[in-house]
């Protein structure tokens, strides 16, 4: 199982973000797939996840309005679109494969002027 973010950086307040999740090693339509962050000092917390069918999304109260998931199935790939974005969604981002309870390794996003 392999999972590999990208997307991340360093973006003005109100800016945007895409970032992205390439999976491998399983079914990939078969998992519900999720976003966590961790900041410093902080735990990490679950973001956003959508179904493996892509027909439902849940999303933290802290994100609603601004970041949306979805996924293309045909590329084994889960995005998150982040948008006015702030300096408290600055953290690691990471992306979670539920069928295999399996981690990828971090996308720093961080939100500075």
């Amino acid at each position: 199982v392999q999972l590999v973010e990208s997307g991340g950086g360093l973006v003005q307040p109100g800016g945007s973000l895409r970032l992205s999740c390439v999976g491998s090693g399983f079914s990939f339509r078969g998992s519900g797939m999720s976003w966590y962050r961790q900041a410093p000092g902080k735990e990490r917390e679950l973001v956003a996840s959508i179904t493996g069918a892509g027909g439902s999304t849940g999303y933290a109260d802290s994100v609603k309005g601004r970041f949306t998931i979805s996924r293309d199935n045909a590329k084994n790939t889960v995005y998150l679109q982040m948008n006015s974005l702030k300096p408290e969604d600055t953290a690691v981002y990471y992306c979670y494969a539920s069928l295999k309870r399996s981690w990828g390794q971090g996308t720093q996003v961080t939100v500075s002027s």
